[in-house]
């Protein structure tokens, strides 16, 4: 079911699209302003909880990037080997070399930092994550659940190391629930099908 409230903009003269229901207790507010689209999300009250707790245990994670940033990738190779394979950079590198190696941990890094731009982004993070979703379907070829596999390895991480409990651990998931079907659906905007 889809409904929308419909106002003329008086500067452009364009019908201006405020609201509509999209599912998943989302909903989008799309504006027309010279033929430019953005595109921003009103979430659910729940799922805006969701961002508020992770986000609140994500400071000792902000605070040592490398650090938790390598204990993610070295958990996530050794709890799922065959993701290595996808990271030519380590694909060589035995199980006890990757917690002493410093590309494991600048790469490590470099995913949580994109993860907290995410998370602070509460949702409206089509800027963000267009590139991202690109490059991981064009150029790296990351199949969609590789995704879900690294959540589960962060939530645990911050589990142990940040004090995200069961229903935080949970929160996350949620959260990564709407990152992982926006990067899905740009998948299928590419016809990558990983």
């Amino acid at each position: 079911m889809r409904r929308a409230n419909r106002k003329v903009c008086p500067s452009y003269h364009r019908t201006l699209t405020e609201l509509m229901f999209v599912g998943y207790q989302r909903f989008v507010l799309l504006r027309a302003f010279s033929g430019d689209v953005q595109e921003e999300r009103l979430l659910s009250p729940q799922t805006m909880a969701d961002f508020d707790m992770v986000l609140k245990h994500w400071g000792p994670v902000e605070a040592d990037y490398s650090s938790h940033g390598n204990l993610v990738l070295t958990r996530l190779f050794h709890e799922h080997p065959e993701t290595q394979k996808l990271f030519p950079k380590f694909a060589g590198l035995g199980k006890g070399d990757l917690a002493s190696n410093a590309a494991v941990s600048a790469h490590g890094a470099t995913v949580l930092k994109k993860l907290g731009e995410l998370l602070k982004a509460k949702g409206n993070h089509a800027a963000i994550l267009k590139p991202l979703a690109n490059s991981h379907a064009t150029k790296h070829k990351i199949p969609i659940n590789n995704f879900r596999l690294i959540t589960e390895v962060i939530a645990k991480i911050m589990g142990e190391k940040a004090g995200l409990d069961a229903a935080g651990q949970q929160a996350l998931r949620n959260v990564m629930a709407i990152v992982i079907a926006d990067i899905d659906s740009t998948y299928k905007e590419l016809g990558y099908t990983g």
